[in-house]
């Protein structure tokens, strides 16, 4: 596939998905009381606002898709080795088994970000220092967002305590 069909490929799953979540699968499953004090506190709002990200997002993909001239090149040529999509389906495994024993010793945060890192790395982004960027502040953010604004308390670690 080229770039253009990937992006376009991709643009058209996302918008689907987001309107079976915001169309079937929220209303169906998601319940909320009616006496919640903040808005930003309701069950609904997150699973709706990412449903929402997610529908921009495919907007997205979808027009720079179209928009875009494309030279016919493929975006990833055939790997000559079937066996690296077996080692890098193991080190997936291999990771998510490390988040689980991580998890209770460092905390949510920090396991967080260290399997984002690794997650990057074992698919080869093209993008190195945006990932390790992401890895840092999405979780920092996230928890930042949980602990001091909605009160939600953060599975804190052994090594590392954040305020």
């Amino acid at each position: 596939m080229t770039e253009r069909q990937v992006q376009i490929s991709l643009g058209a799953g996302a918008i689907l998905a987001s309107l079976f979540l915001l169309l079937w699968a929220i209303p169906q499953w998601v319940s909320s009381p009616s006496n919640v004090q903040k808005l930003i506190l309701s069950p609904l709002f997150w699973p709706y606002a990412l449903a929402g990200f997610t529908g921009l997002t495919g907007l997205g993909l979808l027009f720079g898709g179209l928009g875009s001239d494309d030279d016919g090149e493929p975006v990833n040529e055939p790997s000559d080795n079937p066996a690296a999509a077996w080692m890098r389906l193991a080190g997936m495994a291999a990771i998510m088994a490390l988040t689980m024993f991580l998890m209770p010793r460092l905390g949510m945060v920090l396991t967080s970000m260290l399997v984002f890192v690794a997650s990057a790395f074992l698919v080869r982004t093209r993008h190195p220092v945006t990932a390790v960027v992401c890895a840092v502040l999405i979780p920092l953010i996230l928890y930042a967002f949980f602990a001091h604004v909605a009160g939600v308390a953060i599975p804190q670690g052994n090594v590392l305590r954040l305020p």
